[in-house]
């Protein structure tokens, strides 16, 4: 694909900045509508935390797949297609009068995000130098992911209060059309000439289907309990799946996912660390959330402001990382993010008590989300490096489904953890186990982050010579 001018190359990294604010925005715009949409179209209190999961079991299954139909297909197409499922499933969520239509609709979202993530990032990283320019344009687009955190819990309060739920989801659609259409005009086209591959179905398959039903368990374990034969089962079928993907990529001529990818070592540990990354650092919002709305009683605007300050930390971290891994390299930089924000994080604990004040979560909000804007913007840049152009894709769909997955198992285990203490407990007793269990579970994160700085230790230290996002990667993959 050759490189678009430079201002067509400004306008390109724009569209890509705005779709992943689309697609962060809609991680949380959905939150705060919950109890309106459980109260409109009869859903149980229980059930409608499938409004939410439904978009993360698939959005979790079908990264791998996303990505590596990125690479076969076309990653504008992919780019496009996806964004048009967005508008179109947004549409048919805010037009639902039944549960099962609203899952539906949020289950093709989740798809919809499965194949943007990966596209996007490869778009970066294929369209930007590997380097300074790469490490500035996944910098933009890291900070647009932030804005979108903040943005989505706010927007979700105000049209919510003002318009209803359906709001919430009408909102994607005229978003997600312009991206799309704007993406035809400004993104160069996918190449003519490509090279004639097999997609590897059965692999698609079995991965995709393995992917789904393990994010699936691993999603509703704590709420159907982890001994239901439901959550079970799955257990038991995505590890066949799996297990027969694996079979099936070790002896296809045209694997889904080349295992001598990993061959490549920033992969592997970008791959671990986002895993790392969103087990720890990617819990963290949920868990202030229950303590501003269930402890505290913020209203979902007031939850909303809260989260101002530390998407304006995660923000001011994504420009820093870039600016630490141009100049010392991707493990340094990994390194002083996670340091960083093992510090923040332990410090933050100390704001999870029912007596305390926003205040007192302030310091440790901004140094933990410095800390993670570091650690975002790196591990990015961490695993695209020393991928040929054309695997980019399937590249950052591997990390993209490690990030999925480490979401999912971070918050099955540290919401099991917190609610501990928790059981026949209400009114104050209740408030004040809650928060003491969230206490235990953000110290345990900032622990955890330490398994972050142990992996990054397996990247090589850059050359004295040359900063390590400047030199080329001497790995297996690389060489190509």
């Amino acid at each position: 694909m050759s490189t678009p001018s430079v201002p067509r190359l400004g306008w390109t990294l724009a569209l890509l900045a705005l779709a992943q604010l689309i697609y962060a925005l809609d991680l949380n715009i959905v939150f705060v509508a919950l109890p309106q949409i459980g109260a409109d179209l009869g859903f149980p209190g229980q059930t409608q935390q499938l409004v939410v999961s439904a978009y993360v079991v698939f959005a979790g299954g079908f990264l791998l797949f996303g990505g590596r139909a990125a690479d076969l297909l076309g990653r504008r197409r992919i780019f496009v297609l996806a964004l048009t499922l967005y508008a179109v499933s947004s549409l048919a969520g805010g037009l639902a009068t039944t549960p099962a239509v609203i899952i539906v609709a949020r289950a093709i979202q989740g798809i919809g995000g499965a194949l943007l993530l990966p596209s996007t990032l490869a778009l970066l990283n294929s369209l930007f130098a590997e380097g300074p320019q790469r490490n500035r344009a996944l910098a933009v687009w890291g900070g647009a992911g932030a804005s979108g955190l903040t943005i989505g819990a706010l927007l979700g309060g105000l049209l919510t209060e003002h318009f209803g739920w359906p709001a919430v989801f009408f909102v994607n659609v005229p978003l997600a059309g312009i991206v799309a259409l704007a993406a035809l005009a400004v993104i160069p086209r996918d190449p003519a000439g490509r090279e004639r591959r097999r997609f590897d179905m059965p692999g698609a398959l079995t991965v995709t289907g393995g992917s789904t039903l393990l994010v699936f368990a691993l999603v509703e374990g704590p709420e159907m309990g982890w001994g239901s034969p439901l959550v079970a089962g799955a257990f038991v079928l995505a590890a066949v799946l799996l297990v027969i993907f694996a079979l099936v990529e070790a002896r296809s001529a045209d694997p889904l996912m080349p295992f001598r990818l990993f061959r490549n070592r920033s992969l592997t540990v970008g791959m671990l660390v986002t895993f790392i990354y969103m087990a720890t650092f990617g819990v963290l919002p949920y868990f202030l959330t229950v303590l501003m709305q269930s402890v505290h009683g913020y209203s979902a605007l007031q939850t909303g402001l809260a989260f101002l300050i530390p998407s304006l930390a995660i923000a001011a971290g994504t420009q820093t990382g870039e600016r630490l891994a141009t100049r010392f390299g991707n493990r340094a930089t990994l390194l002083t993010g996670f340091a960083v924000g093992v510090v923040g994080t332990a410090v933050l604990a100390l704001g999870f008590d029912a007596g305390a004040g926003y205040g007192l979560l302030v310091p440790g909000l901004i140094v933990s989300g410095v800390g993670q804007g570091i650690v975002w913007t790196a591990m990015w840049i961490t695993a695209a490096t020393g991928t040929r152009a054309h695997e980019q894709g399937v590249a950052n769909g591997i990390a993209s489904t490690a990030l999925n997955i480490g979401n999912a198992i971070g918050l099955a285990v540290f919401t099991f953890i917190a609610d501990l203490g928790t059981e026949g407990k209400a009114g104050e007793a209740m408030r004040a186990a809650m928060a003491d269990g969230e206490f235990l579970v953000v110290l345990l994160t900032a622990a955890a982050m330490i398994a972050g700085l142990l992996v990054t230790l397996a990247l090589p230290r850059p050359r004295r010579d040359a900063p390590e996002a400047a030199r080329p990667d001497p790995s297996p993959a690389a060489a190509g």
